[in-house]
């Protein structure tokens, strides 16, 4: 069942939310040995799902009755513990939730697990967890895509109907595709990102999945909305459910920079099959041009490094987590971020620290953030020109683990169709499309700020007129 299913069901009384838990326990027991979707499951799950079933008979309206909701490993979870798939947060429980936490609970859903990704969120292909590599569940030898690989992963192979994840170059768009699932990524301030720890707070966002439009809809519209915790909120209601009802009488940028070259025949093959489609639908099709995104990489991981630099100074092994003691402060410091972070996080917090230095900070960051005014500059002209823009997630599909690990600039590459978006602060939404050799892969539709729900009548609009062809579960068994 779709996850809208499963809550109309739940609140009519066909099925308990307790025996909704129960069967994705048993698949999970059945199937998460292989995938390693999950770094821990909620012991709690069960009294969560008795209580929904209690709210539900004391008359509460519940628009996730009894869903069933695979968080990531960096959202904190009052009384579950919260890693970031690191070491050096081994055993920390965080006293408070999320905000989203909090919203999907108050919506009636059961938070499953916590799900794996790559560590602090940094990477691309969920290897980079202190706790082993998530698996694509299309096939088993490949990445799931990161850093949400976890949270893709459990969806594609239905461990979970809904999740949660957080994108801050593509986290959750770039592992959507990879596992042939939506991922939708909000306008900076749409969803609060208060109890999201922290990587790059200029481009953290939280992040939603699921296998169907109208599931990906119900989940958004859940846990958006202005917070009092976040100072960075928008004051704007969601609207998703209610988009895709509308008509889909946009036009849309075709961004020439993203096809110039690089796109596997498949995904260039998806691209343009989208196109046809939503044309016969009435679509309008345009090309336009962001000249700065060749910049976008480079400029994205001197943004990103250098608030990641900042952000982790306070894991010293001081307050919480991993401590290894030395004999004074400084060494205990130096002991405790050693062995508890791991390569990809020292690499990047060397990066930031070098671009931030005295000596280099106008040569590096300094243009990094001209870089990024530019280019909001570049998508402002687009935008002239066209309601929404459309490029690949992915220029692949998912690659052989262990492939490009030995080699990072390969592994950031990986992300050059989504970090554009963050730095420019956009909405946009990976949609399932097509396959290559038997691989889900997928395109992303780009928004105005604050114009999100447009991506959501689009992608509608093809999902319809695709008979939901592309949604499919993970041949798993």
């Amino acid at each position: 069942m779709w996850a809208h299913q499963i809550a109309d069901a739940v609140k009519s009384g066909k099925i308990s939310a307790k025996e909704v838990l129960q069967e994705y326990l048993e698949r999970i027991q059945r199937l998460e040995p292989r995938v390693h979707a999950f770094l821990r499951l909620n012991p709690r799950a069960q009294a969560e799902a008795e209580a929904v079933e209690k709210r539900l008979e004391a008359g509460e309206a519940l628009p996730l009755a009894g869903v069933p909701v695979a968080v990531k490993d960096n959202l904190c979870t009052r009384g579950l513990e919260t890693t970031c798939a690191s070491r050096i947060l081994e055993g920390f429980v965080p006293p408070y939730d999320a905000t989203v936490i909090t919203r999907l609970r108050q919506a009636g859903a059961v938070v499953l697990g916590k799900t794996n990704l790559d560590e602090f969120a940094m990477g691309s292909s969920t290897e980079y967890s202190a706790f082993g590599p998530t698996r694509n569940p299309w096939d088993l030898e490949r990445v799931p895509g990161g850093t949400s690989g976890g949270s893709a992963a459990a969806v594609a192979a239905n461990l979970a109907p809904l999740a949660l994840g957080t994108d801050t170059g593509g986290s959750v768009r770039q592992p959507a595709a990879l596992c042939g699932v939506y991922g939708f990524k909000p306008t900076y301030g749409r969803i609060s990102r208060y109890g999201v720890v922290a990587h790059a707070s200029s481009l953290d966002q939280v992040g939603t999945m699921a296998r169907s439009l109208e599931d990906l809809a119900l989940l958004t519209d859940a846990i958006s909305g202005p917070d009092a915790l976040d100072a960075t909120s928008l004051p704007l209601e969601p609207q998703f459910q209610r988009a895709l009802t509308e008509p889909a009488e946009l036009t849309v940028g075709i961004v020439r920079e993203a096809f110039a070259s690089g796109n596997s025949e498949g995904v260039s093959a998806a691209c343009e099959n989208f196109r046809q489609v939503l044309q016969r639908c009435g679509v309008r099709f345009v090309e336009v041009s962001v000249p700065s995104l060749r910049y976008a990489l480079a400029t994205y991981y001197l943004v990103d490094t250098s608030e990641i630099s900042s952000n982790l100074a306070r894991y010293d092994g001081t307050l919480y987590g991993l401590r290894i003691a030395g004999a004074d402060v400084t060494e205990t410091m130096m002991r405790s971020r050693e062995a508890g972070l791991g390569p990809e996080v020292k690499r990047r917090i060397l990066m930031g620290t070098f671009a931030l230095s005295s000596g280099y900070y106008e040569a590096y960051y300094g243009k990094a953030l001209r870089a990024r005014a530019k280019l909001r500059a570049d998508f402002d002209a687009a935008f002239a020109r066209a309601d929404v823009l459309l490029t690949p997630t992915s220029p692949t599909p998912a690659f052989r683990l262990g492939e490009k690990l030995s080699d990072p600039l390969s592994m950031y590459l990986a992300d050059i169709d989504t970090v554009a978006v963050n730095l420019a602060g956009l909405p946009a939404l990976s949609i399932p499309s097509g396959f290559e050799e038997g691989l889900p892969v997928g395109v992303q539709l780009m928004a105005r700020p604050v114009q999100d729900e447009r991506l959501f009548t689009l992608a509608k609009a093809f999902e319809d007129a695709t008979e939901q062809a592309f949604l499919q579960v993970a041949p798993l068994s």
